[in-house]
């Protein structure tokens, strides 16, 4: 059989010199490095280990920028924020063993967020492959088989000229709809023995686009068309495939109100008269939307923080488009679409009709002043005022992080995100310690913004190092640290079910002083001076800390 070459690309004398005689001295673990050059990384996030020097060593020989952690599970952060940021992928350098073990709980939390990280990670010498228990230095039975469960894709490297190959294969995966984190590991003799390769070029690694079926469309929009009360829930798959336009046009086009759940924080304009904003964990919005007569759910799987706690009993019809296939009706019958949130709305958006209710902005205003009153009858003005005072400092286009903690809690219902793809929290896994090292990695993809994190003082005990990483750095990001002196939700949790709170108070240092140690400036405020010292922090180049001892509550929720 022939094959027809001419439209292979064509050499200079000089570029075809180049190919066939590379320059000395290059490793696997440049073929690491070209790999991810020829793709389009420009930043890399990871940690040294003995096994994966050979990577690290041709980074210096790269013209990629490194910013190294120090723990890894917080590089893992780093590079799930970049991912969400950019949408782009995030490389990931990883040791074998512990290094690789300890980014697990980073790498869950970029799988439940759909955040495309690249991880690559050493392994063994290939001699000692294969299950045998040879003794070697951070040596596991199978180290594949404890992340498999966690990645969407594992890539397998046994020799030199398979490296850019499995890099290329896991950059589409973690690119194709949904996104997510993958996994490349390749052993430490190939990735320190010297290659004769030519230098890796561009490689083309485009991930398949994911649209809706036309009948599934026409379905939907006959539906929505003919609805008498149509009601939106908008997930974090809007925010990811910067679908947030033609929610907006969808929205108004049928008059359905719009509710985001806690990933989908911004996909709608907080102020708009259809806006149900995102009060998700309050009985008053479930009834809501219990009571549509057609409820779409765009790139959302209705999960417990999306469903009051799996209390949310539909009771018309539900259209749920989610470019996770596992996730189409895996929690109420419906009219499963599968396709990425973007294409399906611009192809609903073309096929409705329009509908008029001139009624459905009074019934918003009717639900968000019930929430309105729930709330004011609870006594939670501190609370209010410091959401409040955050919002007032940081700039609207400056992204912000958020821990698993009261006030960020209170921000999943209560925050105007005001803008898509700027409030991010690890409520995909609900791991501590994510937001500074997250913002970390916000800060290096964009340095032009300032960052926030916040934190308790519980989760921020988690990524303390880090501050050493932000300083070296000098990455602009602004850390609050609310202390309460233990973990706060935890504390409510237990007090609540079980009348006392154990295992919850914590002992913790001066983090002012503690801040100002690794070179720092750190403020200590009050809820009526927090607006002003954190927009000074903000406002300020390179990084801050600003420490607010308050004891926050939660409000009461209503699906016990």
């Amino acid at each position: 059989m022939s094959h027809d070459h001419d439209d292979r690309p064509q050499l200079t004398a000089a570029q075809a010199a180049a190919v066939l005689n590379p320059p000395a001295g290059r490793n696997g673990g440049d073929l690491v490095v070209e790999s991810l050059q020829g793709l389009g990384a420009t930043t890399v996030f990871g940690l040294p280990g003995q096994h994966a020097l050979g990577m690290f060593d041709a980074l210096r020989r790269s013209s990629l920028a490194y910013v190294g952690l120090r723990v890894e599970n917080n590089a893992g952060f780093a590079a799930d924020a970049y991912g969400r940021i950019t949408g782009e992928v995030a490389p990931l350098l990883l040791s074998t063993g512990p290094g690789a073990l300890i980014s697990l709980a980073a790498l869950q939390e970029a799988a439940a967020a759909s955040a495309p990280v690249l991880a690559i990670s050493s392994q063994i010498p290939t001699a000692g492959l294969g299950g045998g228990r040879h003794g070697y230095l951070h040596e596991l039975r199978d180290q594949q088989a404890s992340v498999r469960d966690i990645v969407k894709s594992v890539h397998t490297v046994r020799t030199a000229s398979q490296i850019p190959s499995a890099i290329a294969a896991a950059w589409e995966s973690a690119l194709t709809a949904p996104h997510g984190p993958v996994w490349v590991e390749i052993p430490q003799d190939v990735l320190l023995a010297e290659t004769t390769l030519p230098v890796v070029s561009a490689m083309d690694a485009t991930p398949r686009e994911l649209y809706p079926r036309p009948e599934l469309t026409i379905a939907a929009a006959h539906l929505l068309s003919n609805a008498e009360r149509p009601v939106i829930i908008a997930g974090g798959g809007v925010v990811r495939s910067d679908a947030s336009g033609k929610l907006l046009a969808l929205a108004e086009k049928i008059d359905a109100p719009v509710v985001t759940t806690f990933g989908g924080k911004g996909a709608f304009p907080w102020e708009h008269p259809l806006s149900l904003r995102s009060w998700l964990e309050d009985r008053h919005t479930t009834d809501f939307l219990e009571d549509a007569d057609v409820l779409l759910v765009v790139g959302s799987g209705l999960g417990e923080l999306s469903s009051n706690y799996h209390t949310f009993r539909p009771r018309g019809r539900v259209i749920q488009i989610e470019a996770d296939a596992g996730k189409l009706e895996s929690n109420h019958p419906a009219l499963g679409i599968h396709s990425d949130a973007r294409e399906a709305l611009a192809d609903l958006l073309d096929a409705v009709e329009r509908r008029e209710d001139a009624g459905a902005a009074e019934r918003v205003r009717t639900v968000l002043e019930k929430v309105r009153v729930r709330i004011e009858a609870q006594e939670l003005t501190l609370e209010q005022q410091v959401l409040a005072a955050v919002r007032e400092a940081l700039p609207d286009a400056a992204p912000s992080f958020w821990d698993m903690t009261i006030l960020a809690y209170w921000a999943w219902s209560a925050f105007d995100a005001r803008r898509p793809n700027t409030m991010h929290s690890a409520q995909g896994a609900g791991g501590l310690g994510y937001a500074f090292p997250a913002a970390v990695g916000a800060a290096a993809a964009d340095p032009t913004k300032p960052v926030l994190a916040v934190s308790g003082d519980g989760g921020a005990m988690y990524s303390i190092a880090e501050l050493a990483t932000a300083r070296q750095y000098d990455l602009p990001l602004t850390w609050l640290i609310v202390d309460d002196g233990g973990y706060g939700i935890l504390r409510e949790y237990m007090t609540g079910a079980f009348g006392e709170a154990t295992a919850t108070e914590l002992s913790r240092p001066d983090f002012v002083a503690l801040a100002e140690s690794f070179g720092v400036p750190a403020v200590r405020t009050t809820p009526e001076s927090l607006a002003a010292d954190l927009g000074k922090a903000l406002a300020a180049p390179g990084p801050s800390v600003v420490v607010l001892p308050a004891l926050l509550r939660m409000f009461e929720p209503t699906h016990l």
